[in-house]
């Protein structure tokens, strides 16, 4: 038996061929029972779809960059659930395409950032972070206040998600008169309606 063990770990075909079956099998057994498991396929009760100007908002956040900083998922410890609240569950996310978790926190966790701080405390963070955090690192934003949306493409995005993700947008005369309300509304008005939904469905 040794002398067999020998060789697999002296052939590097072999040894890598034996490690990606065992990595196949792990793999396997830790996904496939998620994927009957309704708690991680289905919408958490009181979650809504991000509205017209919520999803400019979500676009402005990914452009920026800011998940580069902030992650977007609280785990089930007792240190992030004291600081951050209730940890992250699947239901959350179940529309999020593409999901924003992340994993680097050079900034805090923005998970249930939603309701937490007033829209103008966002604004001031936003333009000057220091002027409300003096100890951030964060750069700032200030042409977030100056950019217009013009609501171009905001039916089509909502569109899309609907028939291509099943997220239950209405029908095309409702996602087209919610798109209306984004135009004159400006990128940071957007991102702070963002800002203000996240983590707001678990109750």
């Amino acid at each position: 038996m040794k002398f067999k063990h020998e060789i697999v770990e002296k052939n590097v075909g072999l040894l890598a061929i034996f490690t990606v079956i065992a990595i196949s099998f792990g793999g396997v057994a830790e996904i496939v029972p998620l994927i009957f498991q309704q708690e991680t396929t289905q919408p958490v009760d009181g979650l809504k779809p991000y509205t017209a100007l919520q999803m400019e908002g979500r676009d402005v956040y990914i452009r920026e960059g800011c998940a580069n900083c902030h992650s977007q998922m609280i785990r089930p410890f007792r240190a992030e659930t004291e600081r951050y609240g209730h940890y992250s569950v699947a239901g959350e996310h179940v529309w999020e395409h593409p999901f924003l978790w992340g994993s680097k926190r050079t900034g805090p966790d923005l998970a249930r950032v939603g309701g937490r701080y007033s829209d103008d405390w966002h604004r001031v963070h936003l333009i000057d972070p220091r002027a409300v955090v003096p100890e951030s690192n964060m750069p700032g934003f200030p042409w977030l206040e100056d950019n217009e949306l013009d609501g171009k493409y905001t039916a089509e995005k909502l569109k899309l998600f609907r028939d291509k993700f099943g997220v239950p947008y209405g029908s095309d005369e409702e996602i087209e008169k919610d798109a209306e309300s984004v135009k004159g509304k400006t990128e940071m008005d957007a991102i702070i309606a963002y800002l203000q939904v996240l983590g707001t469905a678990l109750k």
